[in-house]
């Protein structure tokens, strides 16, 4: 057995490490008067720490108390003005408002269909002040073509206390309404020995076009869309704007 909490450890190597998208959510937020910032799948904080660090105020949500309780712990430690919340981003209700909210990476493609992307529009809609405006990121992990016709992302690696862990993605597939990628996580113990697991995560393909039609049915208005371009490792994304 993996001795580190396993679900912070996975996050983290699956998700930690991405950085192309921070200097989108550094902009939005000094657009929209620097903060407070409310980031909807939060995890262990890639985002609302980076953003916290700048010097704005960041409330972070997530449906995992390991992940949330993971925030928390390093905000602390950093001494930044960030508040983890445990709370279901199609369901959350917190007593107070934002200028602008953020779902980085594919949040908006984790919530079981359009079902879920309506329960988090509304949701987000009213935790916005008047004019207020979210971000939702939006990837194809395959760009338009077939996931059978592409070979699977480069494996993520990560270091942590004399352990090496690593999540290689070894299949795509397409499934009804998402796309299936199947993982290999393994974790090496600094004395050798080899732990090892399947996983799958499912992504919910949704286009702009589409989100940005749920969105007006939520009473959000459409504006401009920005792009995150792909790197070495990671696919770009289409970040989504919409104003309340």
């Amino acid at each position: 057995m993996v001795r580190l909490n396993e679900t912070v450890i996975w996050h983290d190597v699956e998700c930690a490490s991405y950085a192309a998208d921070l200097e989108l959510w550094e902009e939005l937020t000094a657009a929209a008067g620097g903060g407070p910032v409310l980031d909807v799948g939060c995890g262990t904080g890639r985002v609302a720490l980076h953003l916290a660090a700048l010097g704005h105020e960041v409330v972070g949500i997530d449906a995992d108390p390991e992940l949330v309780g993971t925030l928390t712990s390093r905000a602390r430690s950093a001494r930044l003005p960030v508040e983890g919340v445990v709370a279901d981003a199609r369901s959350f209700a917190l007593d107070r408002s934002f200028p602008l909210a953020i779902a980085p990476m594919q949040v908006a493609q984790l919530l079981g269909g359009a079902a879920g992307r309506a329960a988090m529009l509304d949701c987000v809609r009213r935790h916005l002040d008047p004019g207020g405006s979210c971000a939702i990121a939006l990837a194809d992990p395959f760009e338009g073509e077939p996931a059978e016709q592409i070979g699977p992302p480069m494996p993520d690696v990560h270091e942590e206390d004399g352990w090496v862990f690593s999540s290689l993605p070894i299949a795509v597939r397409s499934v009804e309404g998402a796309t299936a990628i199947d993982r290999v996580r393994q974790a090496v113990s600094p004395e050798g020995d080899l732990t090892e697991s399947m996983t799958t995560v499912e992504l919910d393909v949704v286009t702009p076009d589409q989100l940005e039609n749920e969105a007006r049915g939520q009473g959000l208005e459409p504006l401009p869309r920005r792009e995150v371009p792909p790197t070495a490792d990671y696919v770009g994304s289409t970040v989504v704007i919409l104003r309340a």
